[in-house]
């Protein structure tokens, strides 16, 4: 049973790790620091460092202020395919760092795979975000995505299944709602390049 609940909390920071790695460091840490989660399994105890939370925080509200730029904001979650994922499985390890190499191995894969599907999910979300040439919706984005980490971060340790679940839930409520938004906003963009096609004036001779 041990083991299942040491998975569930790999998985669990993997995933919120895969949205956003800083916040879920920050968060975790500070949590810790504050008491009100803990002590965390495996290698996680670095993570309460002053010196990590800090640096989590810095990173945090650069990435935070670069993704409220619409165009910069698809420009920073495209480089960050190369850091969240590996980071998220780096962090899956660390939770299931006293188990078997085998399950050890299992958390590092899963974890990554996890992650990759949620950073790919918000990426495609953030790309929808930005046909829109306005801070607002991603400032709003930016704050639910804050919410949903923190969420996790906390819950994953107290409540590990439920927690997991409701976070896999939402993230195929996620998956099949960019498809929706995507396959809307190529329907629009085909019919207005359609209808300005029909709009030109004919150059033929008559």
């Amino acid at each position: 049973m041990n083991s299942l609940v040491t998975m569930a909390q790999a998985l669990g920071i993997a995933y919120a790790s895969g949205i956003n790695l800083y916040a879920t460091v920050a968060l975790v840490g500070l949590t810790q620091r504050a008491g009100w989660i803990g002590p965390l399994p495996g290698a996680l105890e670095p993570l309460q460092s002053w010196w990590i939370i800090a640096l989590a925080l810095v990173l945090y509200a650069f990435e935070f202020t670069a993704t409220l730029v619409p165009g910069i904001a698809s420009l920073w979650e495209t480089f960050s395919t190369a850091v969240r994922p590996p980071a998220a499985a780096a962090l899956a390890v660390l939770t299931a760092w006293q188990g078997d190499a085998l399950f050890v191995a299992a958390a590092a894969l899963l974890g990554g795979g996890l992650a990759l599907t949620t950073h790919a999910t918000k990426l495609g979300v953030r790309y929808a975000i930005d046909t829109s040439p306005e801070p607002v919706t991603n400032a709003g984005a930016n704050a639910v995505e804050l919410g949903i980490v923190a969420s996790v971060a906390y819950f994953i340790w107290e409540h590990p299944f439920i927690a997991l679940a409701a976070a896999l839930g939402l993230l195929v409520g996620l998956i099949i709602a960019v498809r929706l938004v995507w396959r809307a906003l190529k329907r629009a963009f085909t019919g207005h390049w359609a209808r300005l096609r029909e709009e030109r004036p004919s150059t033929a001779a008559p």
